[in-house]
């Protein structure tokens, strides 16, 4: 199945701004619904954002909208997470992920394949 990377995390302060990225490998990228979530330590998993194969449909959780935009670059086999405005409650890994199924989906178990994950500390 797909494998996934994501980079770009990292220290910002309150208010400030930070693009987080997810390389994946395998020659189905384009056909895969992407996602991203984020996990605080001791705290379950949660959605953050959902782009269909082309780009064209995003959708987001309701915290995140109007600071955070999902994209993709199918061309870099490539998916992104542009953040501003951004708060320490937003403190989490970053996680990005393909669906296992063809309608939009805002649940952990609808996706099947997973990165490792990328620390976004926000600082107040």
């Amino acid at each position: 199945q797909v494998q996934l990377v994501e980079s770009g995390g990292g220290l910002v302060q309150a208010g400030g701004s930070l693009r987080v990225s997810c390389a994946a490998s395998g020659r189905t990228f384009s056909s895969y619904r992407m996602g991203w979530f984020r996990q605080a330590p001791g705290k379950e998993r949660e959605f953050v954002a959902g782009i269909n194969w082309s780009g064209s449909s995003t959708y987001y959780a309701d915290s995140m909208k109007g600071r955070f935009t999902i994209s993709r670059d199918n061309a870099k086999n490539t998916v992104y997470l542009q953040m501003n405005s951004l708060k320490p409650e937003d403190t989490a890994v970053y996680y990005c992920a393909a669906a296992t199924v063809a309608i939009p989906s805002r649940r952990v178990a609808d996706f099947g394949a997973w990165g490792q994950g990328t620390q976004v500390t926000v600082s107040s």
